[in-house]
């Protein structure tokens, strides 16, 4: 048996595991974990001029900023989370712009912007779980 195989069928499974256990505000925050790990991992491909690779790595990074902007509830809370909709759109299209120029700075410009989100995200997490 492949241990390699072995490893990514437990990370596969565990991963299924933490998502159908999770609270909606979890779940938000893994997805947030994910794309930062995708843009890293992409970071990682220029790097090793992996372009195939970086390409897989940010559209998967762009279709969770994706989920992110979906998961938002514009209709009854559209002008306090406007903002937050347009920072998602700008993650992306510097995602786009970061995959057609092979630009690991814009990359650790849309994770800065992702952590920034994240931290004021797990913040919510800390406040509601000490209620």
């Amino acid at each position: 048996m492949n241990p390699m195989l072995a490893l990514r069928q437990y990370q596969k499974v565990n991963g299924v595991a933490q998502t159908s256990e999770a609270s909606p505000h979890r779940l938000v925050q893994m997805l947030m974990q994910g794309g930062l790990d995708r843009i890293a991992q992409a970071k990682g491909a220029i790097a090793r001029n992996d372009l195939a690779q970086k390409g897989i790595l940010i559209g998967k990074a762009i279709g969770i900023i994706g989920g992110l902007r979906e998961g938002l509830d514009l209709e009854n809370q559209a002008e306090a989370l406007a903002d937050i909709d347009g920072l998602y759109a700008y993650m992306s299209r510097r995602l786009v712009e970061a995959n057609v120029q092979n630009d690991p700075e814009i990359l650790n410009e849309v994770a800065r912007l992702l952590i920034t989100v994240k931290e004021g995200w797990d913040a919510i997490g800390d406040q509601v779980a000490d209620v």
